[in-house]
């Protein structure tokens, strides 16, 4: 059976951990719940569960991280894999990572922290029936 995986990616491992249960609180069994410190810890688990035949469905990133922008995992991402909706966490993007994001990445939305349960529910919801349709 495949499973579907949310993926948050963040250097800040007490956002990670606290996204993480947000979203079991939220979502319970529908998905399973990946985490990663990196943009580069992030492909490894992509990838790894691409390779056993699960589908990464939704991945929530922040911005600022260090080696790569969470705006340019996500325009990665999107080249690879378009389908996974996508979600930007930031403290402190700019507008111009912000619209790029929109732009190439197909970025479902943007949300500044603190973020509430609510407007990633939301995003998420929109964001497949856009890609539904």
């Amino acid at each position: 059976m495949v499973k579907e995986y949310v993926l948050c990616v963040d250097d800040d491992r007490t956002i990670l951990m606290s996204l993480r249960a947000q979203l079991k609180r939220c979502y319970g069994e529908r998905y399973s719940y990946e985490v990663a410190e990196s943009a580069a810890e992030a492909w490894e688990i992509i990838d790894e569960l691409h390779e056993d035949g699960h589908r990464v469905d939704v991945v929530i990133s922040d911005w600022l991280m260090p080696e790569v922008k969470g705006d340019e995992f996500l325009i990665d991402l999107h080249q690879k894999h378009p389908d996974i909706v996508k979600i930007m966490l930031t403290g402190q993007a700019d507008s111009e990572a912000v619209k790029r994001s929109e732009r190439k990445a197909n970025l479902a939305a943007c949300f500044s922290k603190p973020w509430t349960m609510t407007q990633i529910e939301d995003a998420i919801a929109q964001a497949k029936l856009k890609n539904a349709s």
